[in-house]
């Protein structure tokens, strides 16, 4: 059986465990040093991506740094009215609060803090990181207006009075939500074939200079979540780095996946579920089995 056969059969399993899941997904695994060595489930579909944008920021920050634009160690004061919606970090905080730009860039990875990124994209600014993405060859990537711009946007589309209404309604399965909700032309958006090209830059110090590469790389390994990506590898001694992201009915993981004898993978894994409820663990886990059983067929490849 040829090996573009078994890539075949390995994307029909993958296509089967998210129908069982209930949801759609998009997906690209590769070997972070030949990633013609890879499984694919339609990447190169822009979908809106949630905080996984935030990885783009945080590269266009490095690189501003590098060039000195900016100072990673300039502090930042955020007021109560500075607050973004959102469930972690600064976002839940009530008092002024002060933090170096490069702690923030650390909050929005570690624990996908919106309050964070938007202060973020406002001083690197969405013509850096539009930038980075045409540098890196990522032509389906646009952050927008990050979060904010989304949120913007999903209240309009919505016709919701307030942003907790249009969320509301985005998870009532009862409700008709607008196509226009989910339309990546106006919503932070990239495809996963874009961002395994990013991951790539990241972990083989081509996104910016070697000690921000570093720098990215120890950051996404503080993420706070498995629940998706790792929970495919939950083993000591498998390193899984990675940024998720939501929004309405979109779970999303990109990550990368260091196994104990030396192999590393790129893991990007996007999926819309079915239904809307805000808690669905078979969604969230198929991230991690659908990116498990990709690398098991390429390892299960190598050498043909």
């Amino acid at each position: 059986m040829s090996a573009a056969r078994r890539e075949s059969d390995a994307q029909r399993a993958i296509r089967g465990m998210f129908a069982d899941a209930g949801v759609r997904g998009w997906l690209h695994v590769a070997e972070l040093h030949r990633p013609e060595a890879r499984v694919t489930v339609d990447p190169d579909e822009p979908v809106p991506v949630g905080s996984v944008y935030k990885v783009p920021l945080m590269a266009a920050f490095c690189r501003l740094a590098d060039a000195g634009a900016l100072d990673p160690r300039q502090p930042v004061t955020l007021g109560p009215d500075e607050r973004m919606p959102g469930r972690t970090g600064i976002s839940i905080l009530r008092d002024p609060i002060t933090v170096s730009l490069r702690d923030l860039v650390v909050l929005m990875m570690s624990v996908s803090d919106n309050t964070s990124a938007d202060a973020v994209l406002r001083h690197v600014g969405p013509a850096a990181v539009e930038e980075l993405c045409r540098d890196l060859g990522l032509p389906d990537t646009h952050i927008l207006g990050g979060a904010a711009t989304t949120f913007e946007r999903m209240v309009a589309e919505t016709g919701a009075e307030s942003l907790s209404a249009a969320m509301r309604r985005l998870a009532d399965n009862d409700a008709t939500v607008p196509a226009v909700v989910y339309n990546p032309l106006s919503k932070a958006s990239s495809t996963p074939s874009d961002m395994a090209r990013l991951l790539r830059a990241i972990w083989t110090d081509g996104a910016a200079s070697a000690e921000s590469c570093a720098f990215m790389r120890e950051t996404m390994g503080q993420q706070a979540w498995s629940h998706r990506l790792a929970s495919g590898f939950p083993y000591d001694d498998v390193t899984v780095s990675g940024k998720t992201g939501t929004f309405g009915t979109m779970r999303h993981e990109a990550g990368v996946v260091e196994l104990p004898d030396g192999g590393v993978y790129t893991a990007v894994v996007f999926t819309q579920a079915a239904r809307a409820d805000n808690k669905l663990p078979r969604a969230d886990a198929v991230i991690g089995t659908a990116a498990r059983a990709a690398v098991e067929e390429l390892r299960g490849n190598e050498g043909t």
